[in-house]
């Protein structure tokens, strides 16, 4: 079987549990519940499509392309190998995601990885069963997209969604050891979802001790093109209200790494 590969790289691990760590990420094309392209934002079968912040469309990519799975396997621990100086008591560590990785994430491929010396995680929607063999099962529940996987490492709930299939409390029975909530990034909304709010009427909509610790969380956040107030206090105040829930922060887009 031959993989389409949208990018492979090193970085580090921008989000959830293992926030920092160095890792090399695969990324898949396709996806089961959009097609990736502007022209079609707001349709497919997950409400994820309207929005997605991530580019999963075609193999052009850094290092991008069609892989055999010791090819890909290869090319991935020579980028762990070329960035890594010393790397005693640190396993290599790759990240399969896309677009959704399960489409083509098979046990051929995590084998090959796993003779490269790899910890193989995956960032899934969660919607279809996986291939034995992966060690880390990270689970993004999308609207509308019902779950076929209800256990796992870490579950990480982009939030809010605004529908009832995707309110915190109807995951909290679920089988998972980590319990993220992050807030949209602004650049995937549309401005009528996201209206400019300031200090000023931030504050004056602060009546409660709860809304103010919020409140200060919130202001204190960076103030970038991508910073999406509205969904960053919801997420600060569930975790507040519901406290097996953490915060999850894109902390690659802040240190300005891919």
């Amino acid at each position: 079987m031959s993989y389409a590969v949208k990018e492979l790289f090193f970085t580090l691990q921008g989000e959830g549990a293992q926030s920092g760590r160095a890792a090399v990420f695969l990324r898949f094309t396709g996806c089961n519940l959009w097609s990736g392209r502007e022209e079609d934002r707001g349709k497919g079968s997950g409400g994820c499509a309207r929005w997605c912040d991530t580019d999963f469309v075609g193999t052009d990519g850094d290092n991008g392309g069609r892989y055999e799975a010791t090819e890909l396997s290869k090319r991935a621990r020579a980028l762990w190998d070329g960035a890594v100086r010393e790397g005693r008591g640190a396993r290599p560590y790759i990240v399969c995601t896309g677009g959704e990785p399960s489409l083509q994430l098979d046990e051929a491929l995590i084998e090959a990885l796993h003779a490269e010396g790899f910890e193989v995680a995956i960032e899934t929607n969660g919607t279809r069963a996986l291939p034995q063999g992966i060690d880390w099962v990270c689970v993004s529940p999308k609207a509308g997209a019902p779950l076929v996987l209800t256990g796992g490492d870490e579950l990480k709930l982009v939030y809010p969604q605004g529908t009832e299939d995707t309110e915190p409390e109807r995951f909290e029975g679920l089988a998972f050891r980590h319990w993220f909530v992050q807030a949209m990034d602004r650049t995937a909304l549309s401005a009528s979802l996201l209206a400019p709010r300031t200090a000023s009427t931030l504050g004056d909509s602060a009546q409660s001790e709860g809304d103010r610790t919020a409140l200060s969380a919130s202001l204190l956040a960076p103030r970038t093109a991508s910073t999406n107030e509205d969904g960053l206090r919801a997420c600060v105040a569930l975790c507040q209200q519901r406290p097996r829930w953490r915060l999850s922060l894109q902390t690659h887009k802040l240190a300005g790494i891919p």
